[in-house]
């Protein structure tokens, strides 16, 4: 599916229907026993976030079912998206320490950051169908961002998604292994992989909020070369 600008494919996205089991269960989350019941959610793909003309690109798996499924921002509402723009805010990218909602006057100058999948998936993992079916919406972002440079992928499977259009483009990626905190130089691009800020990575010392603000200051410094 082509494009003429990101705002048409987001017009376009937010309005997909491609998997079932998302559409289901991106919609009865809402219904579910929590602390947000009665509130209004978003329940739709979510959208990236930040300044597609930047030259950085932080990739996450997909919004989180109280976090972006509610809010229709990603990395916003949630414990994950509080660690996430803690960092962010501590090493510049942020101009302010956290995301709350789509109206809390949040921005990214430096920075673009989207899902690879968008919208909730059960248990947060989606199918290799599912992830298919998100390709031409992420690969139009990654190709609309012109002056790209670096790229961090929160995560495995955004590791992968990202490997995997590299791949797709006709570079050798045999090389290229998840690990926190390596970056890869292929063709033009710097490529990192860092461990996903969520609770469970957290909580139990996998990620540490040291471990992540330097990755960040490093990609940063390699955006800015």
């Amino acid at each position: 599916m082509k494009f003429k600008s990101i705002e048409e494919m987001n017009s376009t996205m937010i309005d997909c229907s491609r998997c079932p089991r998302i559409v289901k269960f991106r919609a009865e989350v809402a219904n579910r026993g929590s602390r947000f019941v009665g509130e209004e959610f978003w329940s739709k793909p979510v959208p990236g976030f930040g300044n597609i003309r930047s030259k950085l690109l932080v990739l996450g798996l997909a919004p989180a079912a109280t976090g972006g499924n509610r809010t229709g921002r990603v990395f916003t509402g949630d414990k994950s998206a509080s660690f996430l723009f803690s960092c962010l805010y501590e090493v510049g990218l942020s101009n302010k320490p956290d995301s709350v909602s789509k109206n809390d006057g949040l921005r990214l100058d430096d920075l673009y950051l989207t899902p690879v999948l968008k919208c909730v998936p059960p248990g947060d993992k989606p199918s290799k169908e599912e992830l298919e079916n998100c390709r031409d919406y992420r690969e139009f972002e990654f190709e609309s961002m012109n002056d790209l440079r670096v790229v961090l992928a929160l995560g495995r499977i955004a590791f992968d998604s990202f490997k995997g259009y590299l791949k797709s483009k006709g570079f050798d990626v045999s090389m290229l292994q998840f690990k926190h905190g390596t970056g890869y130089a292929v063709g033009n691009i710097w490529f990192y992989g860092s461990y996903h800020p969520s609770p469970r990575n957290v909580n139990t010392g996998r990620l540490s909020r040291k471990e992540l603000i330097d990755v960040l200051l490093e990609i940063k410094e390699k955006s800015l070369t």
